[in-house]
């Protein structure tokens, strides 16, 4: 159970990081701020929880090493449950802590959600963030296979996934809030509503998808 507790623990601690830079303190630390959250807690959970459950924290990275060859359906199933659950800890912790002070409001301040169309961000269009939740997530997933691939050096596994994250989220923020993440998605989702998921589950399949595939035709990757 040690591997799984470890990736409930990560994804509460993405959510709990990620999301909550951004409601307690977007307005001060802005979108870059948010970024780094995003990118230095999964930095710090790579190298705390990598050794035992590889930090995946994320049904789409699951996915992928499923598709890849990594990862049995059973045990791509037991890490979907995880991160689920920890996605949904970290963000209660969050709203619990965003309760805390005078006149915030879920429906109006929000939880980190993600989203598209007027009213969201940037305003793009569901064609502009199915897109760039695909490409992201295939850039991501495919940069996790390769960087704990056989071949990578170990030591800088954590730092090049943390990195690609964070510079993921400078560009789509605007976009998306940036998923990349079902279950990062799913937590917040609980406490504003469920209308823009389906694409924060569809697109990041797709692009795990897409990068599990390539890895497997050994196109980046010789032996796994």
């Amino acid at each position: 159970m040690h591997k799984y507790i470890a990736e409930l623990i990560g994804t509460a601690t993405l959510v709990l990081f990620g999301c909550g830079a951004a409601v307690l303190g977007g307005a001060e630390i802005g979108q870059a701020g948010i970024a780094a959250a995003f990118g230095l807690a999964i930095i710090a959970m790579a190298y705390g929880i990598g050794p035992i459950s590889g930090c995946h924290v994320n049904p789409a990275v699951s996915l992928g090493a499923f598709v890849s060859g990594r990862m049995d359906a059973s045990e791509m199933i037991k890490y979907w449950i995880a991160q689920f659950i920890g996605a949904a800890i970290g963000a209660a912790l969050v709203y619990l802590i965003a309760s805390g002070k005078a006149g915030y409001d879920v429906a109006t301040n929000g939880l980190g959600q993600n989203g598209w169309g007027p009213g969201y961000l940037g305003e793009y269009s569901q064609m502009s963030a199915f897109v760039f939740e695909v490409v992201a997530t295939f850039l991501f997933v495919m940069v996790i296979l390769g960087a704990t691939s056989k071949a990578a050096p170990a030591a800088m596994a954590g730092l090049a996934i943390g990195l690609t994250l964070w510079v993921i989220h400078l560009v789509g923020i605007q976009v998306t809030g940036v998923s990349v993440n079902p279950a990062r998605s799913f937590g917040p989702a609980l406490f504003t509503g469920f209308g823009q998921l389906w694409l924060f589950f569809v697109a990041p399949a797709i692009g795990a998808i897409a990068a599990g595939l390539l890895f497997k035709s050994s196109l980046l990757e010789g032996k796994k």
